[in-house]
C-alpha cells in the first residue's frame, strides 16, 4: 500500500512566504527610491533658491551701479572730446612750426659748394633741386638729410651735368624725401 501525502499546503505556504518576499523588497526598493527622489527634489530647490538669491543680488547691485556707469560713460564721452580738441591744437601747432623748422633744418644740412634752386612741398613730401660743383658733396647732402630727424625716404632723383661756370661744370640734382616731425615721433613712441 502506498501512502498518500499531501504536499499542496506546504507548497502554497512556500508559495505565500516568496511572495511576501517578493512584495517586501519591492516595498522597500520603492521607499529607497522614493526617499531618493524626495533627497534630490530638496537639494535642487535649495540650490534653486540660492541660484535665485544670488541672481536677485546681483540685480540689485547692477541696478546700484548704474547711476556710476552712466557717469564713467559721460566721462569717456567727453575725454573723447578734449583729446579730439587736443589733436586740433597739436596739428594746428606742427603746421605752424613744421615749415620753419623743416628750412632750418635745410639750411644746417647743406654743405658747402651746394645751392638749392628749388624747394617744393607737397603734402608730407618734399622735392629739393640744386646745383653743386660736384657728385660728392651731392652724397655729403644726402647723407645729411638721411641723419635728420625731419626727413626720412630720402632719395637722390637724379643727377645730370650743368651749365659751365668759370671752367667748372655744375652738376644738377634732384631729391625727393618724405618730412617728419620729430616731436611726433616721439610722442608716438611714448604711447608704444
Amino acid at each position: 500500500m502506498m501512502m498518500e501525502i499531501n504536499l499542496l499546503p506546504h507548497r502554497e505556504a512556500r508559495r505565500a512566504a516568496d511572495l511576501r518576499e517578493t512584495v517586501a523588497v519591492l516595498v522597500l526598493g520603492l521607499v529607497v527610491v522614493g526617499g531618493g527622489i524626495f533627497l534630490t527634489d530638496k537639494g535642487v530647490k535649495s540650490d534653486l533658491a540660492a541660484a535665485e538669491t544670488s541672481v536677485a543680488q546681483l540685480q540689485a547691485d547692477i541696478e546700484r551701479y548704474e547711476p556710476q556707469k552712466k557717469l564713467v560713460k559721460k566721462f569717456k564721452k567727453r575725454k573723447k572730446q578734449l583729446q579730439s580738441k587736443l589733436d586740433v591744437i597739436d596739428s594746428l601747432e606742427e603746421a605752424r612750426n613744421g615749415p620753419v623748422r623743416v628750412l632750418d633744418e635745410l639750411s644746417e644740412r647743406v654743405p658747402d659748394r651746394l645751392w638749392l634752386t628749388s624747394v617744393e612741398t607737397k603734402g608730407k613730401g618734399i622735392k629739393l633741386e640744386g646745383q653743386s660743383l660736384d657728385t660728392g658733396v651731392v652724397a655729403d647732402f644726402l647723407r645729411g638729410l638721411n641723419a635728420s630727424p625731419y626727413f626720412k625716404n630720402v632719395d637722390l632723383d637724379k643727377t645730370s651735368g650743368g651749365k659751365v661756370v668759370k671752367g667748372v661744370r655744375l652738376v644738377n640734382f634732384e631729391i625727393r624725401a618724405d618730412m617728419t616731425s620729430p616731436a611726433k615721433k616721439k610722442a608716438d613712441e611714448a604711447k608704444s
